[in-house]
């Protein structure tokens, strides 16, 4: 139904990013890939796939076409929901997962919260020779963001609005930082939903 939305980058957090446009703010479900390309974006445009359940209607929102095509390839797994498949998203990278799915190591692909062998398996079976067809479409940020408490403040409220319990989060978190104090927000999450 919805192709992009274009507008005013109004909130953005590790798992949404609000968008104004038209006057009207729209909350989209974002994965970790998408919001460390928009996090200091003024003006976006985002790649939209809109779910309709019983219960809610929800956006997600996509920095490229490429990882839109793979969230789509992901629900299509039987047993793969959206918080799921952007939940793997946030985990892994692109490339990460064509490598994961490549080599069919689905212990490795069942760390992602929430996921079992079975289904991690699934994915595997279903989407092996998919994979091929999407493109690298990925660019690295090379900012640098210095860590702070509001760094830390943000990685805690994503893990937690992710579904994490607080003090498991703040564990890892912690350690984390300790060990790698130079990483960005969207780089200790990802290493952190591995961990948890």
């Amino acid at each position: 139904m919805y192709e992009y939305i274009t507008g005013k980058l109004t909130e953005v957090a590790p798992a949404y990013a609000v968008v104004e446009a038209a006057g009207i703010g729209y909350f989209i479900n974002i994965s970790l890939q998408t919001y460390s390309e928009i996090e200091n974006s003024e003006n976006v445009t985002l790649y939209l796939h809109y779910i309709v359940r019983e219960d809610a209607q929800i956006l997600y929102g996509f920095a490229t076409k490429a990882e839109r095509e793979l969230f789509r390839l992901l629900i299509g797994v039987s047993g793969v929901g959206g918080n799921t498949a952007r939940m793997i998203q946030s985990t892994y990278s692109p490339s990460e997962l064509r490598n994961i799915i490549g080599t069919g190591n689905a212990v490795l692909l069942k760390n992602v919260k929430g996921l079992g062998l079975k289904t991690a398996q699934k994915i595997i079976v279903e989407l092996s020779g998919k994979m091929v067809d999407l493109k690298a479409d990925e660019k690295v940020a090379g900012r640098d963001t210095v860590v702070n408490s509001e760094s830390y403040d943000e990685a805690l409220s994503a893990l937690i609005m992710l579904g994490f319990q607080k003090g498991a989060s703040e564990k890892v978190l912690k350690k984390i930082f300790k060990e790698s104090p130079e990483l960005r927000v969207e780089e200790v999450i990802r290493i952190a939903l591995k961990q948890l």
